[in-house]
Parts: C-alpha cells; structure tokens; sequence
C-alpha cells in the first residue's frame, strides 16, 4: 500500500504560539523544514468513519488517564472550555490551544487499534 503516514494541519492565529506548545508543552518531536516551520511527530492514531448528513472530518487527542493529562497541561499553561462529559465513547474535554484551536481530549471507553 502507498500510503505511509497521515499528515493533520491547525489553523491558527497564533502559529507560533502553537508551535511552542507542541514541542514543548506536548513534548513532540519535530523537523524543522526552515524558516520556524516545524512538523510534528504525533502519537500513534486510528481513523473511525461515523454517518453523516455532510462530509467532515475532526481531529481528537486521546489519552489514558483524563485527568491527570488535564493536570499535567493546566500546569503547563493550557486551558480548558467547559465540563469534562461522559460521552457514548469515554470521557471527553475541549482543551483550547493558541490561536484559540479548540482539540478534542478524551479517554477512550471504547477498544483502540493502537
């Protein structure tokens, strides 16, 4: 199969902002392709395909423990918007990156292809 990897962009008003919270809040590792621009090495991921009445697509942060990840970010400056909710899939939070990107954080209640 040709495809190697899967490449995600954020939109931000704040680039370079969200730049430094990706290497240093998150800790990923990242090449530098010249002039401040850098790519980020992410997590392992998975792909679910939902129904819907209009093409989309949505990016989600998941991990193993939600709050102690909240935790560990709120000390590291990011913020959150609004309760954390029992959803069908696990527990979840909008967790608001720079350039007010808002990212879905989630522990998962459901089984993980990674």
């Amino acid at each position: 199969m040709a495809i190697t990897g899967v490449h995600a962009l954020f939109y931000s008003a704040a680039p370079d902002a969200l730049r430094a919270t990706l290497r240093d809040v998150m800790g990923w590792q990242n090449v530098d392709i010249g002039g401040g621009w850098l790519i980020f090495r992410m997590p392992p991921a998975e792909l679910g395909v939902h129904p819907g009445d209009a093409p989309y697509h949505e990016l989600s942060f998941m991990c193993d423990d939600l709050d102690a990840t909240m935790a560990e970010l709120h000390a590291k400056g990011i913020e959150f918007r609004g309760d954390v909710e029992e959803r069908r899939f696990g527990r979840a939070v909008t967790m608001v990156l720079p350039g007010d990107v808002e990212v879905l954080l989630y522990q998962p209640s459901h089984p993980t292809a990674i």
